[in-house]
């Protein structure tokens, strides 16, 4: 039926390379230990020392936000911590944007 185009068959299968050569798995397993030191453990190791860090938090603390923002705590609930950032100033904020804690006296010297 195909009178323009000429039919092209095919010579043979090609015989199969060696069947569960166990190669593949080395591949697998090498991508899951780099997978595993490289971005699982630094992250739970992260999460780990902010959860520490937020668990430590008492008034006098001097700490900075997530967002940038420097102050002193004045109050420490179950989920929210008060900033105070000048002398009339305080900033309620939630503990998990806490990103570090300060050394005592770094808000005077700024």
């Amino acid at each position: 039926m195909s009178f323009l185009i000429p039919a092209a068959f095919a010579d043979g299968a090609a015989p199969a390379g060696p069947v569960g050569s166990g190669f593949e798995w080395v591949f697998l397993v090498g991508f899951l230990v780099i997978f595993y030191l490289m971005i699982w453990r630094p992250q739970a190791k992260r999460a780990k020392e902010h959860k520490n860090l937020l668990g430590t938090l008492q008034k006098g603390d001097e700490v900075v936000t997530s967002g940038g923002i420097a102050g002193k705590v004045t109050k420490v609930s179950d989920d929210f911590v008060v900033l105070e950032v000048s002398d009339t100033v305080e900033l309620k904020i939630q503990k998990v944007a806490i990103a570090a804690t300060l050394p005592k006296g770094t808000l005077k010297a700024i």
